[in-house]
């Protein structure tokens, strides 16, 4: 089955499986990992924490990089206490882990 997501067009292409993340932002886009399900309570969709970063033509996740901005409850002293803990659960600087296949579309 086809799915279209949106990327946007200066994102990196995907990266083959188990290959270092680039920012792609495909598995994101897709769906929301298991952070998102749990901490976000988003269970389909493009995760709203994924985030563009402009600067460096990439995605991140806003919930390893500014947790606050969707924990507005979380004390400024564990926002770098989270977003270490978040890394750890999406696995970050592991490899991807998206099976997903990019093909390129009109733009």
């Amino acid at each position: 089955m086809n799915r279209i997501i949106e990327i946007h067009a200066a994102a990196p292409p995907k990266p083959a499986l188990g290959q270092a993340c680039n920012g792609c932002g495909v598995c994101c886009a897709a769906e929301p990992c298991p952070v998102g399900v749990f901490v976000l309570l988003q269970f389909k969709g493009r995760c709203r924490a994924l985030l563009w970063q402009p600067e460096r033509s990439r995605y991140v996740c806003g919930m390893v990089v500014r947790p606050a901005d969707y924990l507005p409850w979380l004390p400024a002293t564990l926002n770098s206490w989270a977003g270490r803990l978040f890394a750890r659960r999406i696995a970050a600087g592991l490899g991807c882990d998206s099976d997903l296949e990019q093909e390129d579309g009109p733009v």
